[in-house]
């Protein structure tokens, strides 16, 4: 590094040291796919203006990871830097446990499927726990789905808590409108949006801690199932010129290959109309300067099952799977006063990251358990982290993914199959798509990262799935 960027790089973080800490707005999109923003393909079909401004305005990451192909592990790692494997939180809560395959529909699949721990644990130190010690105020708007009653967002760390319980997707009598039948959210008067709703809520909240330091972390419900949308925005899409469909397969499943859903364009759009009523606010009330906010998703575009209302082209696969598809996601992070706008960043980075990050943003201790990398050496002095990413889902995804375990090592993806100890090898600066298996070529390489996924494996006492055919009591999931 030359001594002009040294110098520069110390007088903003001293900078950083006197300024009043940051607030933050961290933005949690649930399913949406990599290639659903406008930033991310200039050909989508859907509309995202205001995301898209987000990214004018700061750092796009093109190779930002969750932490696996699912929802709620994902949340997890994002709410205590960690990976889910290392709290036992590797599948979706509610999601076929070994002992219920029975009556479920992975009952004729050749494996079981690893049990797995289906809350937050008390002891896990969220980043709200920490910002709220630090005289932070805390707010939690949306999706939680991280475990029942006694495991809300408000036995976490988090003051106000609207909308969070154990449900998965709005699921009451209005679904996406009113009545919502949520015991943590009042229904509205009749009509009412729940993404909408859910903005609201968080300006409220950001209006009257406007002079103190907060959290509002905003989890939407969108783009989950059930698909639906306001009439007048699927009105607009379906007459909006659009692909014909065109299908590819995935395992046993079909593929949507091209971005044509007009519900589904809607759900994007207003999503994204929500995300402007926010930023508006943070611009009105002269915030946006000091407010870091960040933009993800917790898992990759519904591509191969339940409507398949996505397609995620490059990418292959999507939700549930751990090819790119299902875990690859949009990452934005804005902060005005410190990082400069329209810039692109292609160090692999994942949601484990994001409680370091913040934490060293807000000039506080790190974590005594982290499995992510403050982003801060990244984003003020381009000095990327040298590691490795790793990912564990040892279930059946209803998505159509089989159990497995992968590793990021530089541009190489090696993805581990349990059902039959196949193993592929991808070169992703060569071949984003994962189309050209090149593990009987690179057997030197391939033995290599294996021995690294299998020993990160071991150190976090990872559960495995085991074979359908053994007795009860050795279906704990200790290594086949």
């Amino acid at each position: 590094m030359n001594y002009r960027l040294c110098l520069a790089c110390v007088l903003l973080l001293a900078c950083c040291r006197m300024a009043p800490q940051p607030n933050f707005l961290f933005i949690l999109v649930d399913d949406l796919g990599y290639m659903d923003v406008g930033a991310y393909n200039a050909a989508t079909f859907y509309e995202t203006p205001h995301i898209d401004r987000l990214a004018r305005e700061g750092v796009r990451f093109t190779d930002a990871y969750a932490a696996a192909p699912v929802c709620s592990p994902t949340r997890a790692s994002i709410m205590t830097g960690l990976y889910p494997v290392r709290m036992g939180t590797t599948n979706w809560f509610g999601a076929p446990q070994p002992t219920t395959v029975g009556s479920n529909w992975t009952r004729n699949r050749r494996m079981l499927p690893a049990p797995y721990e289906a809350q937050l644990a008390h002891e896990e130190v969220t980043i709200a726990e920490t910002l709220k010690e630090a005289g932070y105020r805390t707010f939690f708007a949306g999706k939680w789905h991280l475990g029942p009653e006694g495991s809300y967002p408000e036995d976490h760390g988090f003051e106000i808590n609207k909308g969070g319980w154990e449900r998965g997707g709005p699921y009451g009598r209005g679904r996406y409108f009113t009545p919502y039948d949520n015991p943590r959210l009042e229904d509205g008067p009749e009509g009412e949006h729940l993404p909408a709703r859910l903005a609201h809520e968080t300006v409220a909240f950001i209006a009257e801690h406007q002079t103190e330091p907060f959290l509002a972390f905003l989890s939407f419900y969108s783009v989950h199932t059930p698909l639906m949308t306001r009439p007048d925005l699927e009105t607009k899409y379906a007459a909006k010129p659009a692909p014909e469909n065109t299908w590819g397969t995935e395992g046993r499943r079909r593929v949507r290959q091209v971005q044509n859903h007009a519900v589904y364009a809607g759900m994007v759009e207003a999503m994204d109309q929500a995300v402007g009523t926010v930023l508006q606010v943070l611009d009105e009330l002269e915030l946006s300067d000091n407010t870091v906010v960040f933009f993800t998703s917790d898992n990759g575009g519904l591509s191969t099952s339940e409507g398949h209302p996505t397609s995620n082209l490059p990418l292959r696969a999507g939700k549930g799977w751990l090819y790119e598809g299902g875990i690859r996601e949009p990452l934005i992070i804005r902060w005005p006063r410190h990082l400069a706008g329209d810039r692109v960043e292609e160090v692999p980075v994942i949601s484990n990251d994001y409680l370091p990050t913040i934490l060293a943003m807000a000039r506080l201790s790190e974590p005594e358990r982290s499995d992510g990398v403050s982003l801060l050496p990244l984003l003020f002095e381009r000095k990327a982290p040298e590691r490795d990413l790793f990912w564990h889902y040892p279930h059946y995804g209803n998505q159509g993914g089989s159990p497995g375990s992968a590793i990021r090592s530089g541009p190489w993806k090696l993805i581990r199959f349990y059902e039959d100890d196949r193993l592929e090898l991808f070169n992703l600066n060569d071949d984003i798509g994962e189309q050209n298996d090149v593990a009987a070529i690179e057997r030197e390489r391939v033995r290599a990262l294996r021995a690294s996924l299998e020993s990160w494996l071991g150190q976090n006492n990872a559960r495995y799935p085991t074979p359908h055919n053994m007795t009860a009591q050795n279906t704990d999931g200790t290594n086949p």
